[in-house]
């Protein structure tokens, strides 16, 4: 089995992980390296669109950890200015898609190669080898972290 020192070690990493994907001066970074003058708090939606393509508010707010109606509200503001539309339907607002336009496609686009790039520089000196195993574990790990926190 797992030693508590083991799983420890694992909680503080994602931690640190979690802390520096999460923080304001790096979002500011990449907006600046993909040349982009966007609200830091409406750009993850954008490449979520563009990862998921046509997608519900509330696929979107589970996804980003916040709640329907300031997803909603952040939608809108995408809306006007025109990187995303959502089709008018009858019912309930959060099963309306949002999706990305031509302009939201070009900024994702901008986003993801900045993204690239300063990914790029960060593994700089990783093998090749060790980068599609950073990869795979990864995958498996989320895999598994999403299998596991499903409902029972």
């Amino acid at each position: 089995m797992y030693s508590a020192h083991e799983m420890d070690e694992l909680g503080s990493v994602v931690l640190e992980l979690a802390g520096i994907v999460n923080r304001p001066d790096r979002d500011d970074l990449l907006l600046a390296e993909a040349g982009v003058s966007l609200d830091r708090a409406l750009f993850p939606h954008l490449v979520r669109l563009s990862v998921r393509g046509p997608t519900a508010v509330a696929e979107l707010a589970a996804e980003a950890g916040r709640d329907h109606t300031t997803v909603s509200r952040q939608l809108a503001k995408l809306e006007s200015l025109g990187l995303i539309w959502r089709p008018q339907a009858q019912g309930d607002a959060r099963t309306r898609p949002a999706a990305l336009t031509p302009e939201g496609e070009a900024i994702a686009e901008a986003i993801g190669a900045a993204r690239r790039r300063l990914l790029s520089k960060a593994l700089a000196s990783w093998s090749a080898a060790d980068r599609q195993a950073l990869v795979r574990l990864n995958r498996r790990f989320v895999d598994s972290l999403m299998a596991g926190f499903q409902a029972k």
